[in-house]
């Protein structure tokens, strides 16, 4: 039987911005990129350590991309009660999209918690 997961009351996600940058590479299947900007708050009274990442990017042309993996950014970032991380990053696409997910984590106690992504939208400028 695994250990549970729980939401931490406190740890909250912002997603600062998010830019169409055209000048960045992407490939031909998804030649749109975005840049993003995400800053992952510690509203509570442990400190917790990131350890990971999903996402699930839903393209408007039905298309489901689930990113996943260790650390944040290649970091395991600790935020102190009070403190917050940021960081940005970019995600190519085909069409519109919307992308959302969760951060995982673990308290100084070894207590597993997590907190969610909120929803965005990578839309496309209009021509």
């Amino acid at each position: 039987m695994s250990a549970s997961i729980d939401l931490l009351d406190g740890l909250r996600v912002v997603v600062d911005d998010v830019i169409y940058m055209p000048s960045l590479d992407a490939p031909a299947q998804k030649p749109f990129p975005f840049i993003y900007f995400i800053s992952i708050h510690n509203d509570s009274d442990v400190r917790v350590t990131l350890r990971g990442r999903k996402w699930l990017v839903q393209e408007e042309n039905g298309e489901m991309t689930v990113v996943e993996g260790d650390g944040v950014v290649g970091q395991y970032p600790v935020i102190e009660p009070g403190g917050h991380f940021s960081y940005n990053s970019y995600h190519t696409v085909a069409c519109n999209a919307v992308a959302y997910g969760a951060f995982f984590g673990a308290t100084d106690d070894g207590k597993r918690v997590y907190t969610k992504i909120p929803q965005f939208v990578l839309k496309l400028p209009r021509e």
